[in-house]
């Protein structure tokens, strides 16, 4: 586990977002990215009978529908061990493979960071 003091300011800013979003909508993940203009876009799971999409692919769809043409950086917070294949695919198509996804814990700990390559 990392202290997610570590982390500068707007990667922190997003973990925050992410956790916020996951604790007001009583949903399994938050998710926040940060554009290539510095813009941030936060979203929860989707769970719905013909729609389902993870935190982190809501996230990113918001950011395309609000123009965006590439990511600084996404945060999952989650109970997940690791953020999902499918998850890294979303950031990585928009944001390519160096672009860093940060899971942090429920706590908002920082658990690792993995680039969506």
């Amino acid at each position: 586990m990392t202290d997610s003091n570590d982390l500068g300011p707007e990667d922190r800013k997003i973990v925050t977002l992410a956790r916020s979003v996951r604790a007001r909508n009583a949903v399994p993940e938050g998710a926040a990215v940060r554009d290539e203009t510095g813009r941030t876009y936060a979203a929860g799971t989707v769970a719905l009978e013909s729609l389902k999409l993870s935190a982190l692919q809501t996230a990113v769809a918001m950011a395309v529908a609000a123009g965006a043409t590439s990511l600084e950086a996404a945060a999952v917070v989650s109970e997940a061990a690791t953020p999902s294949d499918a998850d890294r695919a979303a950031v990585r198509d928009l944001g390519g493979p160096d672009t860093p996804v940060l899971l942090a814990g429920p706590d908002g700990a920082l658990r690792s960071t993995v680039t969506a390559g």
